[in-house]
């Protein structure tokens, strides 16, 4: 029953339901929101280049020691 008194609150919203265009609008409904997606997506590029170059800095060191244990092998 909730749910349909909050649809029902929902649909009868004054100019729900007509398409406004956005230079029509108010400046104080106007959300610019481009800036916010391309911080976006440069915080997640940022992060994945981040982290790839710690698996990269983890991979050499694994490396390195497999070379040191492989030689200390050798020797035997």
């Amino acid at each position: 029953m909730a749910f349909i008194s909050l649809l029902l609150a929902f649909a009868l919203q004054p100019g729900t339901s007509e398409f406004v265009p956005l230079a029509d609008l108010p400046p104080t409904e106007k959300l610019a929101a481009g800036p916010f997606l391309i911080a976006a997506y440069a915080f997640v590029w940022v992060a994945l280049m981040f982290y790839l170059w710690t698996i990269w800095r983890r991979l050499i060191k694994v490396e390195t020691e497999m070379r040191v244990l492989a030689q200390k092998t050798a020797r035997r």
